[in-house]
C-alpha cells in the first residue's frame, strides 16, 4: 500500500466493503507481533474485510496526514469515513472482538459486500492459506451478504435448533437481530428514554444503538440501571436484552467481564 494507491485501495474499496488500514514499521517490535494476528484473521474472515498494511517509513506523507503518532495503529474505513479501532499490539480474542464489532456496524450501513480472499493489500508477509468456510454458517452468512437479515435469523435459528450450545451461531443471531432493530430507529428515542427510564422499550433502543455506534459501556451501564428501576417481567426482558448485548461483543471482552458483575450485583 502506498500514498498514490490509497485512494483507490482504501477509501473507493470501503463503500463495498470494511477496510482494515495498520500502519506499522520495520522498527516497530509490537508491529511484527501484530502482523501475524492481523495476517491470519484476514485470511480466516474469508473477505469480510479488506486489509491494509501502510509501512509509515516508506508513506511518510500518508502517517503524517492520518495523524499517525505511535505504531501499529489499526483504524477501519468505512464508506469513506474512518473508523478508530485500536493501538498497539493485541491479541487474537481482542482484535477478533474488535472486528466482529467493525463487521456489525458495517452491515448496519449497508455494507454487505466482500474482497476476494487474496491476502493483504500493501507490503505484507505472505498470508497463511485460507481455510474452507465452515458450511454450517454458509446460509446464515451468504443471507447477510446479500442483506437479507431475516433469512439470516432463520439460518441462525435453525442451526441452534440443531446445536443449542453453538457459540458463533448465537453471536450471528444476536449481531443479526441488533443490525435489524437498529435500523429504522426513531430520532425522539433518546429523548423518550431521558424523560422515562422505566420504560425499558426506549431504554433498550437506546443501548443498541449505543452499541452499535462503538460505546459499550454506556450501552451495558444504561441497561444495568433500568434494571435497578424495574422488577418482574420488565426486569427479566431488559436482563434477557443484555445478555444478548453480551454476546454481541463476546463473551472474553474485559467490558462484558465487569458488566456480568454489575448485573449480578444488581439483580442481588
Amino acid at each position: 500500500m502506498t500514498e498514490p494507491t490509497f485512494q483507490a485501495d482504501v477509501i473507493e474499496r470501503s463503500l463495498q466493503v470494511p477496510v482494515v488500514v495498520e500502519f506499522w514499521s520495520p522498527r516497530s517490535p509490537e508491529s511484527q507481533a501484530l502482523a501475524p494476528v492481523l495476517l491470519q484473521l484476514s485470511t480466516e474472515y474469508a473477505g469480510k474485510f479488506l486489509l491494509a498494511r501502510i509501512d509509515i517509513d516508506a508513506n511518510q506523507q500518508l502517517a503524517q496526514a492520518v495523524g499517525v503518532q505511535t505504531v501499529p495503529l489499526v483504524i477501519a474505513v468505512l464508506r469513506g469515513q474512518v473508523v478508530p479501532l485500536f493501538q498497539g499490539a493485541v491479541s487474537d480474542p481482542e482484535a477478533r472482538q474488535y472486528l466482529e464489532q467493525l463487521l456489525t456496524v458495517a452491515v448496519a450501513n449497508g455494507i454487505t459486500g466482500r474482497t476476494d480472499p487474496v491476502g493483504p493489500v500493501g507490503d505484507a508477509a505472505e498470508a497463511p492459506a485460507e481455510p474452507e468456510v465452515d458450511p454450517r454458517y454458509e446460509a446464515a452468512e451468504n443471507a447477510v451478504g446479500a442483506g437479507d437479515l431475516d433469512g439470516a435469523i432463520e439460518a441462525y435459528e435453525a442451526l441452534l435448533q440443531e446445536t443449542p450450545s453453538d457459540a458463533e451461531a448465537k453471536a450471528g443471531l444476536a449481531r443479526v437481530q441488533l443490525v435489524k432493530r437498529t435500523r429504522d430507529v426513531p430520532a425522539e428515542v433518546r429523548t423518550r428514554a431521558a424523560d422515562n427510564p422505566e420504560d425499558i422499550e426506549a431504554q433498550q433502543l437506546v443501548a443498541d444503538v449505543d452499541l452499535m455506534g462503538g460505546h459499550v459501556e454506556d450501552a451495558f451501564a444504561r441497561l444495568i440501571k433500568t434494571i435497578q428501576l424495574t422488577s418482574g417481567d420488565d426486569r427479566n426482558t431488559v436482563r434477557l436484552h443484555l445478555l444478548e448485548l453480551f454476546e454481541v461483543v463476546g463473551a472474553d471482552d474485559e467490558r462484558v467481564v465487569k458488566a456480568r458483575r454489575r448485573l449480578m450485583a444488581a439483580l442481588f
